[in-house]
């Protein structure tokens, strides 16, 4: 993710106050963050989902964490990262906003997308695609970037192989902050009074978060019927795009650009943050009791399990997202020189954690771990080498800039 929004370490403007670090939101986005890592890890272990390793020892426990996670952590991510665009924005204006988004956002999926998403899908390839043996230089001319011939018997899912992997949410991001300028642009020009009273919103309550769960469930259950989960579209051949979760991502972007405004982050009843706190966690407690008996995760189609799962979706992602912030904000308030390097260090790990969560997931493989035991190793390994890579890049010179 990218935490530059967040970034000048998660630092917020309350009307009429001043300018004020936010240790809970570091705390937040490196909890976050290791989730993305964790969740990585359980891949091969537990969903059905394609990944980099196949043929792994799988469990049902890690397919319904897989599950659990996909229903808001992203969504969070996104809420995170508007919270801080308005003020950004206000700061620097629009050109220097968007400059500082390209760079911040637009460099790294360049990169990433010539250096770590073809090695990836190198690897891949060359272990269970059971085509020829091909160079590195050769596949990444040939069939990453499609400058050669496609095979007569090309399985897919797309030609040539170019992706972008973990990055689509980068990519996302930028594209949302386009938007977002360009809205605030439009506002602008059709503004009248520019001197106007703004309106102040109360912060959401029991009712308005039960609206907000029902609506972006019957959005998911329209979009679904045609995109299931794990349904990608190369909107406009490039921003990589899964509509199964677009109502989610989309909703909470737009959310934490208005908690900014009006300063929902600090007026927010917590006592409702703990209601749904509690309604979220028992959710969670549902699904895993429920185990191989649980309906099935993410169905799509017009049929009655798929209007259910995004009901229970939905209900997931509103609720564990109000309750953790809710969680943060009042219980997990400490800030030191540690956490601030690891929030720091945040975004550089969400970059370049895949690829060692992948090796290591090879080097495991047909070693006689249970997927338990071999998800347990994998996040040992790798989450502590992600921090430590990602505090190294950033100390290069020029890294700091971007990560």
């Amino acid at each position: 993710m990218d935490t530059s929004s967040l970034s000048s370490s998660a630092q917020a403007q309350a009307p009429g106050r001043p300018t004020q670090r936010l240790d809970w939101l570091d705390n937040l986005r490196i909890a976050l963050t290791v989730l993305v890592v964790v969740h990585h890890a359980a891949q091969p272990y537990g969903p059905s989902d394609w990944w980099y390793v196949e043929g792994q020892p799988r469990t049902g426990a890690l397919a319904t964490l897989s599950a659990v996670d996909g229903a808001f952590f992203m969504s969070l991510f996104f809420f995170a990262s508007a919270v801080f665009v308005p003020s950004s924005y206000d700061r620097r204006g629009a050109r220097a906003f968007l400059k500082s988004r390209l760079i911040r956002l637009g460099i790294p999926v360049v990169v990433g997308a010539l250096t770590i998403v073809p090695g990836l899908l190198y690897a891949y390839y060359t272990h269970y695609r059971g085509y020829p043996p091909i160079s590195f230089p050769r596949y990444f001319t040939d069939v990453y970037l499609g400058l050669g011939d496609k095979p007569a018997d090309w399985t897919g899912p797309s030609w040539p192989h170019l992706q972008f992997a973990h990055l689509w949410f980068i990519q996302n991001l930028l594209a949302y902050c386009v938007l977002y300028v360009l809205c605030r642009q439009a506002a602008r020009l059709v503004r009248r009074r520019p001197d106007r009273v703004r309106f102040e919103l109360p912060a959401p309550g029991h009712r308005s978060l039960l609206l907000l769960t029902s609506v972006m469930a019957a959005a998911t259950f329209v979009v679904r019927v045609r995109y299931p989960l794990d349904t990608w579209v190369p909107f406009l051949d490039f921003l990589q795009v899964e509509p199964a979760r677009l109502p989610q991502y989309a909703t909470f972007f737009v959310l934490g650009v208005v908690a900014h405004r009006q300063g929902w982050l600090e007026r927010f009843d917590a006592r409702t943050g703990w209601v749904w706190l509690t309604g979220g966690l028992l959710g969670v407690a549902a699904l895993f009791a429920a185990g191989a008996d649980a309906p099935c995760f993410g169905p799509g189609g017009l049929n009655a399990p798929a209007a259910l799962w995004a009901a229970y979706e939905s209900a997931l992602c509103v609720s564990l997202c109000v309750g953790l912030l809710t969680l943060f904000r009042e219980a997990v308030t400490g800030g030191g020189r540690i956490s601030r390097e690891l929030a720091a260090d945040s975004y550089a790990v969400y970059i370049v954690h895949l690829p060692l969560v992948v090796t290591v997931q090879y080097y495991l493989s047909g070693r006689g771990l249970s997927a338990a035991g071999a998800w347990t190793a994998v996040s040992g390994v790798a989450l502590p080498a992600a921090f430590l890579l990602a505090a190294g890049l950033r100390r290069l010179p020029g890294f700091r800039r971007v990560l």
